[in-house]
């Protein structure tokens, strides 16, 4: 064992007992090398983070432009700063007009915490409505959300959690009446990420803005993994035709750095600058260089027409893999699939087997018996075959 890798399990902590521990050199499009130049294909893509593909040299360049003019100056909101203002106002002009707010935070976490609180302060209610298999964080208010029972095996140690929570299963029309005139806000992905994959049924989104219109609940979409052209459209709520009154965003808008936002109304966000003051403060949200990063990784979508592109490469991957026998179904929404073994044994095995043949996947949090294929958005046609050609080599081995 190498000194690097020995200091890495001493001194960096460990989320699982059993991490991937490979040392990553440099990472470039949809890849990334080890130091003795093994190329791994990314599939991936820091879950859903990387849209734009490794080293961009348009992000790179932006994140090297603004270092070199300020870092940190103030806390979040208090200076006006060209990187957050700009962005903020890109990403409005792409939302419905009810979302004309942005708050600006580190993580995906935080937002979903800033969405909480949001509806709690400006319904001046506190119960709240979740889904099923759902996952928005690990911080203890997301934790909260997370729906029961299948995730008590991730709440149980850190309990007693937030109060007030109900889960209902995604896609169960007849449990929108769980929604009452009591609830504060409703949190669901738009697409269920960690659940496997799972699109909303026809009707069910709309079904869900109609019963929290009839009890006044807000309505909280987490678009963290299918916000900035993960699914095909810039954002999942326009790709389904329906606004919510907060929007949770994370992971690709900050074109690879570290960075979250809440979106709501003016009226809405309004809320938390008084009574008191300082509702929700954050020192780093918004860090100019992240904001500048995230900026340049959204105008490089969109000048190159990336998110156009994402239903035909998400198609072309199911058309590869669907007629393996191995292959039980594949879900997808856009370039976010779950290729499902139907088999937790299996699962363990090809992950095993993909780490050997250089593919970097993944398998979900709820559901242990599909692997995941989230590339970076810009990942080419030939790339995809040849992806798909490793993969397949390595199911035929099961």
């Amino acid at each position: 064992m190498d000194i690097l890798r020995r200091q890495f399990f001493a001194h960096v902590g460990q989320t699982s007992p059993s991490p991937l521990a490979i040392e990553v050199a440099r990472a470039e499009g949809s890849f990334f090398y080890t130091p003795e130049g093994r190329r791994y294909y990314d599939l991936v893509a820091g879950v859903s983070v990387s849209n734009v593909g490794h080293n961009n040299p348009k992000v790179v360049k932006a994140i090297q432009e603004q270092a070199a003019n300020y870092l940190h100056i103030m806390v979040y909101g208090e200076m006006i700063e060209k990187p957050q203002v700009r962005y903020a106002e890109k990403i409005c002009s792409l939302l419905p007009p009810k979302l004309q707010s942005v708050y600006f935070l580190n993580s995906g976490s935080e937002a979903v915490e800033g969405a909480l609180k949001l509806a709690r302060r400006f319904t001046g209610r506190h119960k709240m409505v979740s889904m099923r298999k759902a996952y928005h964080g690990s911080t203890i208010g997301p934790l909260s959300m997370m729906g029961s029972p299948e995730a008590d095996e991730w709440k149980r140690p850190f309990m007693p959690l937030v109060p007030g929570v109900t889960s209902i299963p995604f896609n169960d029309f007849g449990a929108l009446n769980a929604i009452t005139e009591r609830t504060a806000g409703v949190l669901v992905e738009p697409v269920q990420g960690e659940a496997g994959v799972r699109p909303p049924a026809e009707g069910y989104l709309q079904a869900l803005r109609r019963r929290c219109d009839e009890t006044g609940a807000l309505l909280i979409f987490d678009e963290i993994q299918t916000g900035m052209g993960r699914t095909g459209s810039m954002f999942a709520l326009q790709k389904y035709g329906v606004t919510p009154d907060i929007l949770c965003l994370a992971k690709a808008i900050g074109g690879g750095m570290p960075l979250g936002a809440f979106i709501s109304s003016r009226e809405i966000m309004s809320s938390l600058s008084h009574d008191p003051a300082l509702g929700h403060i954050t020192t780093f949200g918004g860090h100019p260089v992240c904001c500048a990063a995230g900026l340049a990784a959204l105008d490089y979508l969109m000048e190159n027409n990336i998110v156009e592109q994402v239903e035909s490469k998400g198609a072309l991957y199911e058309e590869l893999l669907m007629n393996n026998p191995q292959v039980r179904e594949i879900r997808r929404s856009g370039l976010l699939l779950a290729v499902e073994l139907g088999n937790s044994a299996k699962l363990y095995r090809i992950m095993g087997l993909f780490k050997e043949a250089g593919i970097m996947s993944d398998w979900f949090l709820f559901c242990d018996t599909a692997f995941r294929i989230s590339p970076p958005l810009t990942i080419s046609e030939e790339e995809i075959r040849d992806s798909s050609r490793i993969i397949l080599s390595c199911l035929d081995r099961l």
